[in-house]
């Protein structure tokens, strides 16, 4: 190559320097961002700190008030995660350089159109920030609409679910006292599963029907014809649904405050035995080497060599001291975190409030308000060890009368929220 040859033309020399510069600018503005949502961040702490969500002395005097004997010790700290403020990155343009005039020319109208909608996004996505940071937490519940449920056998399930809610908007209104979330905002949906077409925002609750909740939303999304044809693998690890923290703020705002939201819970001490008893009292190649292990080369003494290897065969007790130690030899998982640190029902005003004690009722109500397919019914199957009894009060009984009276009360006080903000019931301890 003779050396003229290699010397650039002075319009590529521009084109090259207007591309670094792009990309220059490009980085300080998402800089700017990120400064501005770190900076947010630190004095919604301070604020936080000054007005705690939900203070220990107002949740020990409603305890008291319904069981004068509880004491509740102090709870551990859970560490919180960070996020992007933008899920939408911008991608760059990618063009090859020509020696011809005309080409040059195009490429220059095509940086500087990108440059400007790329501008043009960034600030629209700085403004939705700033606009979002004012907005009034937590978010309003809209009524539900009756309109679409024609049948009058539905009454007695309208007046439980108002029942319901009011009792979680008037728990949350006397012990919130917040008017901004604590936790960031792409964390705080993540759980929550997005249905389109009916416009619905389904909020996961591991152990408490969420494997068929997941089949009606496929459903109704038109990914499937029955519920009753999807396997347990294509609902869990299909990913063919979207997930609210996938959408940008626009998308998350929009959605928050047009959608109806849901949430289905389940006793706290009923939904922990059902945990445990699917993910280790079952082969499992994730839980066991994971969890098992761990737990048991922490909480076994003198444990046998093959239990350490392959993390097989952990006691029910040795798991609730992994759950309640404060240094956990391995974190926390979904399947017994707190619905409290799932869904956010404080910040995030749920439209429906269903119950796993009585799923199938609330379910099948809450199809008829979405305008959901006549023919379409909640499945009432067990999705995984079909065989074994469903775990309900009596097999609780049976796991909690190998623990110790203080080991059980300590349980509850890891769950009080989700008792108190679901009016469940004291538990026999």
């Amino acid at each position: 190559m003779q050396p003229s040859e290699m010397v650039m033309n002075p319009k590529q020399v521009f084109l090259s320097v207007l591309i670094f510069g792009v990309a220059g600018l490009l980085l300080f503005m998402y800089l700017e961002v990120w400064i501005v949502e770190q900076h947010t961040g630190r004095a919604e702490k301070k604020r936080e700190e000054k007005a705690p969500l939900v203070t220990r002395e107002k949740i020990q005097e409603h305890i008291i008030s319904q069981n004068p004997k509880f004491h509740m010790p102090e709870e551990p700290k859970e560490k919180k995660e960070n996020f992007l403020v933008n899920s939408e990155r911008p991608t760059g343009v990618l063009t090859e350089i020509s020696h011809s005039q005309g080409k040059d020319e195009a490429l220059g109208k095509t940086i500087r159109s990108s440059t400007n909608n790329l501008i043009e996004k960034l600030q629209g996505t700085k403004a939705l920030f700033r606009k979002f940071s004012k907005m009034n937490w937590p978010l309003e519940t809209s009524p539900l609409n009756k309109s679409l449920v024609k049948d009058s056998k539905w009454k007695n399930t309208y007046v439980t679910q108002e029942k319901r809610r009011s009792f979680l908007q008037k728990f949350c209104k006397k012990y919130g006292g917040v008017s901004r979330p604590q936790s960031h905002l792409f964390h705080m949906v993540s759980r929550i599963y997005v249905e389109d077409k009916h416009k619905i925002l389904y909020c996961e609750v591991p152990k408490a029907g969420c494997s068929n909740w997941k089949r009606v939303l496929m459903v109704l999304n038109g990914l499937a014809s029955s519920a009753y044809n999807i396997s347990h693998d294509a609902v869990h690890y299909g990913k063919h649904l979207k997930k609210l923290d996938s959408f940008d703020l626009k998308g998350i705002y929009t959605r928050l405050n047009t959608y109806t939201k849901a949430v289905f819970v389940r006793d706290p001490m009923e939904r922990l035995v059902s945990a445990f008893r699917d993910k280790f009292e079952h082969p499992n190649s994730y839980y066991h080497p994971v969890f098992g292990k761990a737990i048991i080369k922490k909480y076994r003494p003198n444990a046998c060599e093959e239990a350490l290897n392959n993390g097989s065969g952990v006691k029910f007790k040795e798991f609730i001291h992994y759950l309640l130690d404060s240094h956990r030899p391995v974190g926390m998982d979904i399947h017994w975190e707190k619905v409290s640190k799932l869904c956010y029902p404080c910040l995030i005003n749920y439209d429906f409030v269903g119950k796993f004690e009585t799923l199938a009722e609330d379910a099948n109500y809450f199809l008829q308000l979405i305008g959901a397919p006549k023919e379409l019914k909640f499945p009432n199957f067990k999705d995984r060890h079909s065989s074994d009894e469903r775990t309900n009060v009596q097999v609780v009984r049976q796991y909690l009368k190998d623990l110790t009276r203080t080991e059980r009360q300590l349980i509850y006080d890891f769950y009080y929220l989700d008792y108190l903000m679901f009016n469940y019931t004291v538990p026999f301890l």
